[in-house]
């Protein structure tokens, strides 16, 4: 959802779509003691989506470009951003974020605080315990590239599935899914609170 509250990004396997995945736009209508009204959703079209799957999609609060994932073709899965107007309207083709993919894994799943001066990611890169872990990217403003990636370490991270992190509005909680021993199900939420150091 962008940080004003008036749109809201989601992905769809519904019919009219461009391929099998797309990502789409709703504009808030109207707020009310009854609840809120949406508009119909938007494809945001081939500058967006593909005859593939992008799904993921998480707006960037601040530099206000969505973040989503896609499967190049002959590729794995990565991260990619495009630029929109104030109403949610690509302003160019999305384009795949250098600093952010590698070659060696999937990466995927963003989630970036309010900032948008710190973002965490799920990758089977080189360098992980598991089939997916999470990883932390920083960078000093919201116009500078991404810093390199550092590992979330044990116990955030284990042998297991460690994917889909989520960020509190402060910043100090970390929610993500496991499917790491001693949960309740197959794959549950887990939360972590960040230490007074900042890590």
């Amino acid at each position: 959802m962008s940080e004003d509250g008036r749109l809201l990004f989601f992905y769809s396997t519904r019919l009219g779509g461009l391929g099998s995945a797309d990502i789409y736009v709703s504009h808030r209508v109207s707020t009310g003691a009854d609840g809120d009204t949406w508009g119909p959703p938007v494809n945001l079209g081939p500058d967006v989506n593909t005859a593939g799957a992008e799904n993921g999609s998480y707006y960037v609060r601040e530099g206000g470009e969505p973040n989503f994932n896609r499967t190049p073709a002959g590729g794995s899965l990565d991260i990619y951003r495009v630029s929109l107007t104030n109403d949610g309207v690509p302003l160019g083709p999305a384009v795949a974020v250098p600093e952010l993919n590698d070659p060696t894994g999937a990466d995927q799943k963003v989630a970036v605080r309010t900032d948008g001066l710190e973002l965490f990611l799920s990758s089977s890169r080189s360098g992980s315990f598991g089939n997916l872990d999470l990883w932390v990217f920083t960078r000093q403003t919201v116009h500078d590239p991404w810093s390199s990636p550092v590992h979330l370490d044990a116990p955030i991270n284990t042998p297991d599935i460690d994917s889909q992190p989520s960020l509190s509005r402060d910043g100090r909680m970390l929610i993500f899914t496991s499917i790491r021993s001693g949960g309740l199900g197959v794959q549950d939420l887990w939360m972590s609170t960040r230490a007074p150091s900042g890590r």
